[in-house]
Parts: C-alpha cells; structure tokens; sequence
C-alpha cells in the first residue's frame, strides 16, 4: 500500500495557535480544562451568560490541510513531535510519511525514537552507516527484549533512515534503571544509578501528576508499585529522552529532529515537549492521531486522521521460550493453545538450534528468523533433544506457522 493512499486529513486546531512554541498556551476559553469524560455531563451554571452550545468545538472544514501544506507549515521548527499508538501501523506510516516530506524539502533531518535506549547509540550509528545489518541491529539493540512490539512496524522508518543517511536518536533511559526506579523510587538509587538520572527533573506540574493518577488507577496494580513510584518513572521517562533530545540538538544546530514517542509523552505538551524546551528554547510542532479523542486545543498543534492500515497476521511456532542460560539455542518451556510447534514433534525442553538458514543462540534468534514468516508458511526447525543415555541428539522437523 502506498502512503498517499493512507488519505490522511490533517486539521489544524481551532482556536489555538497552530504552531505554538509554547506547549503551556493558555487554550481558549470555549475549552478551558479538560473536556468532560466520555459519558460525562456538562454541568452548566444556568445564570452563565454562555449556553452549553457554545462549549461545543467546531472545525471548518474549509481549513483541512493536505500533506504537503501541513510539511510547509511545519518545515521551519526544530523539533516535531509525532505520538503514536505503538502497535498501529498507521500512526508509524504517518510518521513516515512526514519524515519522508521534511528529507524531499532538504531538511537536514534526526528521527529520535522512544524505542531505543540511550546505550544502544552506537549500534544506531553501525546500523545507519552501512556497517552491521538488520539482524544486527535487532540483536545487538535488544530489541525484543527490551520493545517487543511487532518491529515490523518500525522497519519503514529505519530502512528509509539507512537509505538516505539519516540519524537515528536512541532517547530512553535503559530499562534496568526505570525498573528500579519502579522499585524503591529514585530517592532509592545507588549513586552509580543515580549518575544516570538527568540532575534537572521538574515534577512539579501538578495537572502532569494527576493524569498520571488516573492512569495509575485504571490499570491493575499486580506488583503493589507505589504510586509516587510510578509518576516517578514516567518523570524520569520523560525528562530523559528531552535531556537526550536538548543535548543531540546542542551539538547538531543545523539538523530538524523528528520525535517519535507515544501519545502520552507528547499530548499537551507536558510530556517531553516542556521539558526539552526548559533545557532549549526552540519551536517546536506537535501531531497527534485524532481518531478516537477529544478534541482539544491544548492537545497538539495538529491532529490527524488516518485510515487504519493492518500489517499481516504474523506466522508463529505457538512456542515458550528461555535463552541466555548457557547452553547452545533456545529453550521451549511450553506451547500456547493449539501449537503447530507442539503438533509437529517439538517438545518442551527441546533447545531450537536453527530455523530455516538461521542459526539459534537466544530469542532474539528466533524473532528474527520469523520475522517476515506468514500463517501457513511451512519452515524447517532444528532442535537438540536430551536422550536418557547419552548426548544430545538433533532432530529435524517441518513446521507449519500460525
């Protein structure tokens, strides 16, 4: 499919400015505060000279944007924001799209992505160069151990960054730190730990503290995290990638850097967008996907509406798997419903050593062989067995993905 035939609309915001450098702005007064909640009445003083109707946001269809006219308006700032949903392929061929735009005016461009972490730069830098390939970039990034969502859904954006030259950011504090972080708070960090935490975290926006209050409150809380814990991750989350952002744009004057993240670091600006602008005072444009939202001036400078756009069902063995424990290949450790891996001969214990050309050390291993497979493709898979007597032995099957 090609990425004009996404037919994204782009709307620029009423009564905001569109291009705002201020992610604080004061929103107008017809949307002051939040809109109500989905369901939500609108409780409306009745001797307020306004009626209920004039709350309610308006878009003039004669301001749509295309494609092109919304790259022009956006063509001068130095940092846009695109959020995305992780696992929609849509918002990623959007964001595509607009990287693609920016590089075809001659913008020097960086795509900082939320999905790196900020150790892994120099694989980044190997993988653009020419110097190790896809596979190697996702082994040596750690890819699915540390993102885990479909790569597919990236891989438009990195391919096209590796053809044209283009930086890729890693913005993320690493995992282990924002782990711990969950754990005992950022107060609990040893000081090699602490090392780490940017020395000017801001988490005095208390509109920031009670959005993350609410989600804190929506989602289970199996592991009993505190919930000053946990705004404490997302703060730290936050102002890591714009303390990475401000300092690559430091050292890079002359280059536009392209953010990607997801919506929750970028919605009103009070995600990274503020907090890289305390460190920098640059313009800065914010897009967001509108579907399924309220519309709100305060959001973003623009939103867009893209049609939803499914990558493939991706074929799978049906497999649990354990690496990194010593012993050549990857462990199967059970299957899921309906395996075909199970149905064709594998058992639990097996260590899969090789799927099709590719041999197997981690699980890593195995996404990446899998990672163009489809259901129904049938793909060869080696295994060693422990025999009672006796070493190891290989065996060979078929195995039909689903």
């Amino acid at each position: 499919m090609s990425f004009h035939s996404i037919q994204v609309l782009f709307v620029a915001l009423l009564c905001v400015s569109t291009l705002s450098a201020d992610p604080h702005s004061q929103p107008h007064p017809i949307m002051a505060g939040e809109p109500p909640a989905p369901g939500e009445s609108l409780v409306v003083d009745t001797l307020e000279p306004r009626s209920p109707a004039s709350r309610i946001p308006v878009v003039e269809l004669a301001t749509l944007l295309d494609l092109d006219t919304l790259i022009d308006r956006i063509a001068d700032r130095r940092v846009i924001f695109i959020g995305e949903s992780h696992d929609r392929y849509e918002d990623h061929l959007t964001q595509l799209a607009v990287i693609q735009g920016l590089h075809a005016r001659g913008r020097p461009l960086a795509i900082g992505m939320e999905f790196f972490q900020q150790p892994f730069q120099e694989v980044l830098d190997a993988y653009v160069a020419g110097e190790i390939d896809e596979a190697e970039l996702l082994r040596r990034s750690e890819y699915f151990e540390r993102w885990r969502y479909d790569y597919r859904l990236y891989r438009p954006i990195l391919t096209f960054a590796r053809e044209q030259g283009v930086p890729i950011i890693a913005l993320n504090l690493e995992s282990e730190l924002t782990r711990r972080v969950g754990e005992v708070g950022i107060d609990g960090l040893d000081d090699e730990q602490r090392a780490r935490v940017p020395d000017d975290l801001d988490g005095g926006d208390a509109a920031y503290r009670e959005r993350l209050k609410a989600i804190f409150a929506q989602h289970p809380n199996e592991r009993g995290q505190d919930v000053e814990h946990f705004i404490e991750v997302q703060l730290l989350w936050d102002e890591g990638m714009a303390h990475r952002a401000a300092s690559y744009l430091s050292d890079e004057s002359e280059r536009t850097l392209v953010v990607l993240a997801g919506s929750g670091h970028v919605e009103y600006g009070v995600g990274i967008p503020s907090r890289l602008q305390r460190r920098l005072d640059v313009p800065v444009a914010t897009i967001l996907n509108g579907n399924q939202r309220s519309m709100h001036p305060a959001a973003a400078d623009f939103f867009v509406y893209p049609q939803r756009v499914d990558l493939p069902e991706p074929g799978r063995l049906g497999v649990m798997l354990e690496s990194g424990i010593g012993e050549e290949g990857a462990r199967i450790l059970g299957f899921a419903e309906g395996s075909s891996a199970q149905e064709g001969g594998l058992k639990a214990g097996d260590r899969i050593v090789q799927i099709g050309e590719q041999p197997i050390a981690t699980y890593a291993d195995v996404r990446i062989a899998l990672v163009d497979g489809l259901p129904g493709e049938r793909v060869p898979v080696s295994v060693l067995r422990k025999r009672t007597l006796g070493g190891d032995e290989r065996l060979a099957f078929e195995v039909e993905l689903r």
